[in-house]
């Protein structure tokens, strides 16, 4: 990074000067324009190595060591065919700036979490031109690049000797030393460090306005330097919030925070100084909801409607996900794949921005941290793995339900259809209905949702609806459903590409009535997705 810093010593105020010259288009894309975004959450490490071949499927990576394996932002731009073709159109990356190079005893910082300089690029992961170039590659592709960011800590190769941190480096630059040990204690949580004394994470003094005016002018170089679209907010719980609402200001790009709780109560004050937050309250009940089938479905319900009801608004935006770097993998808590793949589908009929962790579309089944950051290239990123063809296919009807300059799917929220089976949930979000349950592959009675429906369906297969244009949809063997207009499943060429539309199917000149609606149920590879 071409900054030069001026640091008058303990207690001065810093300022950056930068040197920038043929900066990469950033999109600037505001939060709604995100919306319509799909994201695909990589680690850096661990994605694609550089000058990438066929031999290096056969490159190691062995997690438990949890050191640098090779991946580099070079590795990303090579295999971005690879996550355009299932359909995300937004890439979130590693933290970018230099970490700690010592090998500590929780490993190595291939990570990127352990920042000991904010104005210099992690050499393993490439050059400044590279990351202008995957900026610019991704622009090129109407695709979005996110940078997690960390400004919460620092991380000394000299444990408590802070000294060698750039730019802070005075002691009323961090706060004074303590470890987190209640997470409770909002006041703990916040002044403390995180870490211990293994491996000290010197906490960042956020209350210190030389600090502040600092970060925030780093962070707006850093956006404008490498055409950045968005951030995500790593430990944003640990800042207090009005230091957000001007950070993120300062940024001047979309903003996706990490507040790790499972309270919708605790997250709320943070969407009002953010654009939007990972979506951990419904998180827990989700992995909860769908690894068993005796899962609790009704708490998913619940978190949400709390949610829609706290958060700034009905519609304010979330991450929605199923997986990430800091929670084990869905498959090693299940291997039905019915749950897995009812579970997957969720993020992408919700309302927030579904967030897919790289090898979920594989069916990586790591544990918890560091065995959930495997190696993607050792898949040799193959087309046909086990749930490629469930993104794209989730992909393609999220884009579909928003192409309708008249549709409602981005703005208004969704809402959850009474059903007479605990194990049943139907999710209404115009114009979409999706179907999931948790009945698992292996039920042995037949369950079904009911669908009071208004949309007009046509079919493959067809089954009449009843007399007040209704319907009873039977689970194939426990896997979910997604329910779409067919004039919307017409004009999208991405779904069933097989199926010959009539002008009645796409409603040229045509207006069937709910009386007249039929259901088609097309099976796809790793999903049943049907059509209203």
């Amino acid at each position: 990074m071409p900054w030069t810093m001026r640091n008058g010593g303990r207690g001065s105020n810093i300022t950056f000067e930068y040197v920038i010259a043929l900066l990469p288009r950033s999109y600037a894309a505001t939060a709604d324009q995100w919306r319509s975004r799909s994201i695909y959450q990589l680690v850096t490490d661990r994605f694609a190595l550089a000058n990438d071949s066929s031999s290096n499927s056969n490159v190691t990576c062995d997690t438990s060591l949890r050191q640098y394996c090779g991946g580099t932002w070079q590795g990303i731009i090579d295999h971005l065919d690879y996550i355009q073709d299932m359909g995300f159109d937004a890439v979130w990356i590693s933290p970018v700036v230099a970490n700690i190079e010592n090998t500590t005893a929780y490993g190595q910082a291939y990570h990127g979490y352990w920042t000991q300089d904010m104005t210099s690029l992690n050499p393993h992961f490439g050059t400044a031109e590279d990351l202008k170039n995957l900026s610019a590659a991704l622009h090129a592709r109407d695709m979005y690049l996110m940078l997690d960011v960390v400004v919460n800590d620092m991380v000394s190769p000299n444990g408590l000797n802070l000294t060698s941190l750039v730019p802070f480096s005075a002691p009323d630059q961090f706060h004074q030393l303590c470890y987190i040990t209640d997470d409770n204690n909002q006041t703990e949580v916040q002044q403390c460090w995180p870490g211990d004394s293994t491996l000290p994470r010197a906490d960042i003094n956020t209350d210190n306005p030389s600090v502040v005016t600092a970060l925030e002018t780093w962070i707006s170089g850093v956006v404008q330097e490498y055409g950045v679209d968005g951030i995500r907010l790593d430990s944003a719980k640990h800042i207090h919030s009005s230091f957000w609402a001007w950070f993120t200001e300062n940024a001047g790009v979309f903003s996706l925070g990490e507040v790790l709780s499972n309270d919708t109560s605790y997250v709320a004050p943070y969407t009002q100084v953010m654009d939007a937050v990972l979506e951990y309250p419904s998180y827990y009940p989700l992995v909860s909801a769908f690894s068993s089938p005796q899962g609790n479905l009704s708490a998913l319900v619940d978190t949400i409607e709390s949610a829609q009801n706290i958060y700034k608004s009905s519609t304010f935006m979330t991450g929605t996900f199923l997986e990430n770097h800091d929670q084990p993998r869905f498959t090693s808590l299940t291997n039905d794949t019915a749950l897995i793949t009812n579970a997957i589908t969720w993020p992408f009929i919700t309302d927030g921005i579904p967030v897919l962790y790289y090898g979920q579309e594989q069916g990586y089944q790591g544990g918890s941290d560091p065995n959930n950051r495997e190696a993607l290239w050792l898949s040799n990123f193959d087309t046909n793995g086990p749930y490629v063809s469930h993104m794209k296919t989730l992909n393609a009807a999220r884009k579909a339900a928003i192409a309708p300059q008249t549709s409602y799917f981005l703005t208004n929220p969704m809402t959850f259809m009474n059903q007479s089976n605990s194990s049943m949930l139907a999710v209404s979000k115009p114009p979409m209905i999706a179907l999931l349950t948790n009945v698992g592959s292996n039920a042995t009675e037949d369950v079904a949702w009911t669908v009071h429906s208004a949309f007009d369906v046509l079919t493959c297969n067809t089954i009449q609806a009843d007399s007040k244009g209704g319907m009873t949809v039977k689970a194939l063997k426990g896997m979910p459903q997604v329910l779409m207009p067919m004039n919307l499943l017409g004009k999208s060429r991405s779904l069933c590409p097989n199926f010959q539309f009539s002008d009645k199917a796409t409603g040229a000149g045509h207006s069937l009535s709910p009386r007249q609606a039929t259901l088609v149920v097309i099976a796809l590879v790793g999903i049943t997705l049907a059509f209203v």
